[in-house]
């Protein structure tokens, strides 16, 4: 491979973040914060589930178009956007098993079949769901459109796991965290495919985040820390500017998805 060779492939592999462990740190983080940022706008602020949806979703397709339309890997545009999808997420996923009334059960089925039919065409259209394969426009917006349904399906199964399966938000937090960590452990002691370990941890990272938000503002008597929503936010996004100024990722860092 020529120098001119190495450097245009390391101009179109700029577009996502290095998978590390600082990745999943984040990334757990932001899932988060957009359950708290979520129900700060859909239930303190009282606009509802639909309202904010329409919101959020707006937010996301913005900072989806910069995310394409931008030259190389921004850290601040990339979690940025995470965040709006997994904020988006929290409230379409409350909207559809709430509001339309199809409960946990439907919604999970309905979004888990979304995400792999999203994957299904990815692969078809493209040849590879890889993360790793990330580097232009077709590849961005299925890689975008699936971390979306991913972050609502993710809602719906913390919530589902919490509210009737009798675990509560602490149980469902902790039962996450270990299936995430048998994820870890098959990544690093099996042969496993890579990118099905990739989407699968993404995946649950948000339940689990999904859990950790409920736990922290949900009131006292439903299981929760009753946390001032505003200010459980506000301290998770500091968490995450610290967290990305000092780690960027940058994808030169990037393991193999």
């Amino acid at each position: 491979m020529t120098v001119r060779d190495r450097a245009t492939l390391a101009k179109v592999a700029a577009k996502v973040p290095a998978v590390t462990t600082a990745f999943w740190i984040i990334k757990i983080l932001a899932t988060t914060l957009g359950e708290t940022a979520g129900d700060t706008v859909s239930m303190s602020l009282n606009l509802g589930y639909l309202t904010a949806t329409i919101v959020f979703v707006a937010i996301l397709l913005l900072l989806v178009w910069r995310q394409v339309a931008a030259d190389r890997y921004r850290p601040a545009l990339y979690w940025a956007t995470i965040i709006a999808s997994t904020t988006a997420g929290t409230t379409l996923a409350d909207f559809a098993t709430r509001s339309l009334g199809i409960g946990y059960p439907g919604g999970s089925l309905l979004l888990l079949g979304c995400v792999v039919a999203s994957l299904a065409l990815w692969h078809n259209r493209l040849g590879s769901v890889s993360v790793a394969t990330v580097h232009e426009p077709r590849a961005e917006l299925f890689y975008w459109l699936t971390i979306t349904f991913s972050q609502t399906l993710g809602t719906a199964l913390g919530d589902w796991t919490a509210d009737t399966g009798g675990l509560g938000y602490g149980g469902a937090a902790i039962l996450f965290g270990i299936v995430l960590a048998g994820i870890a452990g098959l990544y690093l002691w099996t042969a496993v495919d890579r990118v099905l370990l990739f989407w699968s941890a993404f995946i649950l990272t948000r339940p689990l985040g999904a859990a950790v938000g409920d736990f922290l503002d949900k009131p006292v008597d439903h299981g929760g820390l009753a946390f001032s929503r505003p200010y459980a936010s506000a301290a998770l996004v500091i968490a995450i500017v610290v967290l990305v100024l000092l780690k960027p990722l940058y994808p030169s860092e990037r393991r193999a998805t």
